[in-house]
């Protein structure tokens, strides 16, 4: 695991320059949540931690327990979990079974995919080369 973001001391889930204009959101934790997961809204006001391909909201910034609320930032840089290989620049979506952010396969605009910009969590802002490496991602919905 390489920390490529240049802050070492930021863990996943935290939130790089809070006074940039992120906006962080608090829903209901349907389930349990663990800080730095992707999280879907599963119900109405309430989110899910991401395990495969989901229309993912934003990042959990801190834990929270099953009915409590759960900040989650869906707009501004935050410090990830990547679940591969991806290159500075693509657009990320959430998530493999571990919950870590992967790239967003291009999609065919003429009309032959079949994947949705709904997927769409945000845009990678370093190169990641294998799978729990760290890096910052703009979420961007």
């Amino acid at each position: 695991m390489a920390d490529l973001t240049g802050v070492p001391n930021l863990s996943i889930g935290d939130v790089l320059e809070p006074l940039s204009g992120v906006l962080i959101m608090d829903y209901e934790a349907a389930a349990a949540v663990t800080k730095g997961d992707p999280v879907y809204l599963s119900a109405d006001n309430k989110v899910t931690s991401a395990a495969a391909d989901q229309d993912c909201i934003g990042i959990a910034t801190k834990d929270a327990s099953l009915g409590a609320m759960c900040p989650v930032c869906v707009r501004g840089r935050v410090k990830v979990k990547a679940g591969g290989a991806i290159t500075r620049g693509k657009a990320v979506k959430g998530a493999d079974a571990s919950k870590h952010v992967v790239v967003l396969a291009d999609i065919n605009e003429g009309g032959s995919a079949t994947l949705s910009w709904t997927l769409k969590l945000g845009v990678a802002e370093q190169s990641a080369t294998a799978a729990d490496d760290l890096i910052s991602i703009i979420v961007a919905k």
